[in-house]
């Protein structure tokens, strides 16, 4: 097992040495952040300018190649936009009476009147209208937040000028000091608006963007060992480190930009052009951009952050609607937290040696099985997979160091919000585990985790055989679904080996892919598993 990080050596810095669950699966995953709030981290990062050191500045979503060669020990810094003034319009109707400061109000009330004064159009037309419904069509964008304070909300990114990190209002402050304009706030906006927290957007994102360039600073010899050991089958392009950085790094590129334009230059008018003081002293420009420095990942989760990428770029080449896109972009950076926690804990109880196969082995029973064995294994497998989570964080290689807390503190932090939990809490969210409470976890698949499965392994366009996709899943996943599967589970789980199940243990997947138009029946013994593509 190793513990070293990517890009820095973390070993010197609180959480990593306070929290084993940190150590061990990077800075951070936590339970706060929901799966809309990983990708929306995630995409504020490759939609942000960013640097390494002081001669290193990129505004691309990745870093070129000769630059993630070059990358040692040097943190990542990136500079995201508050976007206050869109925030501000869009959701302080929504937002808690008791958090909308008079100060707000009277910004937002200036803000909406400049912005009537713009608009032209016949003198038969309501321009109030208009800023009614652009506020109602902004609001429609909603991804996460619904009862916070306006600031701390975050909009579904369905373009660049929709992506903003996060602010949290500080009222305690606000009324201890009591400003008395808009000018105020922003003067002092580290005061009243803090930018620093990582509350809900707890720095996961961070850490998928990291393994994405942990993954690419990879030589093409060292990746190219890793998948012949594998049964990945991944496509000729996606096999070349270089290849898939160039392809992902142009659909990212489209998705940031998928939004109809007017929409994206309404949304900057409104942020930076009807009043800009905001977002200068929020944001700033050239020299004075406001950088965040990002954490870091396990340097050993390389190649699970390889697998995302080729899960990203799939999803952004599918034939897709922008919020069924979206929508799926979140469910894969939520599987693939659960899939890097399974991986790195395997690596822990296993050994230091990188993992060859996937690790684990997660039992698929259908979502409303009836059959007691299939259940009991699925049961197991979930149960089998949050003991591995509490045992990997107490390995004895994980040294810990707390300040305020006794090292028992410590685990059973990390045990409730940074590891067993959390995978629970992360599965239970996207309906890959039921039920949502009481006992009996097991996992099960619904069908936009099933549209996912199959727009991540099949090709664009593409057909493979039933067989062939199930196997593919499980190299990618660890989801097995089939008697022998199962059977591999629950060895694997410690549930015993002379559990009868019946063959027939899948029939269920084949009627949820026939049932989406995923499923073309050629004979009574072949089936194909076919992505519409384009």
């Amino acid at each position: 097992m190793s513990c070293k990080t990517f890009p820095v050596d973390a070993s010197n810095e609180g959480p990593y040495q306070q929290n084993p669950a940190i150590q061990l699966f990077g800075n951070r995953f936590f339970t706060d952040q929901t799966p809309i709030e990983l990708l929306i981290e995630f995409l504020l990062i490759a939609a942000a300018t960013k640097c390494i050191n002081d001669d290193t500045k990129f505004k691309t979503c990745f870093p070129e190649k000769k630059i993630l060669r070059e990358w040692a020990e040097e943190p990542l810094r990136y500079a995201p936009k508050a976007r206050l003034n869109l925030k501000l319009f869009s959701f302080l109707g929504i937002s808690k009476l008791d958090s909308r400061h008079n100060i707000h109000i009277r910004h937002y009330q200036d803000l909406t009147r400049k912005f009537i004064e713009l608009i032209d159009m016949p003198s038969s037309g309501n321009k109030e209208d208009v800023v009614r419904a652009l506020e109602n069509l902004f609001l429609g964008y909603q991804g996460a937040g619904s009862g916070r304070t306006w600031c701390a909300q975050s909009f579904l990114p369905i373009g660049k000028n929709f992506i903003a990190g996060e602010t949290i209002w500080k009222a305690e402050r606000a009324r201890k000091n009591a400003p008395q304009d808009w000018e105020d706030l922003i003067d002092g906006h580290v005061t009243y608006f803090d930018t620093n927290q990582h509350v809900f957007l707890a720095r996961g994102g961070e850490v998928l963007y990291l393994q994405i360039c942990n993954a690419f600073k990879r030589s093409e010899d060292e990746v190219r060992t890793w998948l012949d050991n594998s049964d990945l089958q991944l496509r000729i392009e996606e096999q070349h480190p270089e290849k898939l950085l160039s392809l992902l790094e142009n659909e990212l590129q489209k998705i940031l930009h998928q939004c109809p334009e007017t929409v994206n230059e309404i949304a900057h008018l409104i942020d930076e052009c009807i009043e800009s003081d905001t977002s200068a002293a929020t944001d700033a420009k050239g020299e004075n951009e406001r950088f965040v420095k990002a954490g870091w990942c396990p340097v050993d989760s390389w190649q699970e952050g390889y697998l995302f990428a080729v899960d990203v770029l799939r999803l952004c080449q599918a034939n897709l609607s922008i919020i069924d896109r979206i929508y799926l972009l979140g469910i894969a950076c939520a599987i693939h937290v659960i899939r890097s926690m399974g991986r790195q804990s395997a690596r822990a109880i296993i050994g230091s040696k990188d993992l060859t196969d996937i690790g684990y082995l997660w039992a698929f029973s259908a979502p409303e099985e009836t059959r007691v064995p299939i259940k009991r294994v699925s049961h197991h497998s979930a149960k089998a997979m949050e003991k591995m989570i509490f045992e990997a964080i107490r390995n004895p290689e994980i040294k810990l160091h707390p300040t305020k807390k006794t090292i028992d503190q410590s685990l059973k932090d990390a045990d409730k919000n940074y590891a067993g939990k959390l995978f629970l809490k992360i599965a239970k969210r996207i309906g890959l585990i039921v039920p949502r409470r009481g006992r009996g976890e097991r996992f099960v698949l619904n069908e936009q985790i099933l549209r996912f499965l199959v727009l991540a392994i099949v090709p664009p366009g593409g057909r493979l055989t039933y067989d062939t996709f199930k196997k593919r899943v499980t190299a990618r996943f660890g989801m097995v679904f089939d008697a022998e599967g199962l059977a591999e589970a629950a060895r694997w789980s410690d549930f015993g080996t002379g559990i009868h199940l019946p063959g027939d243990s899948d029939y269920w997947l084949q009627d949820m892919l026939k049932a989406a138009g995923l499923l073309m029946q050629l004979s009574d013994s072949c089936s194909m598993v076919i992505n519409p593509g384009n």
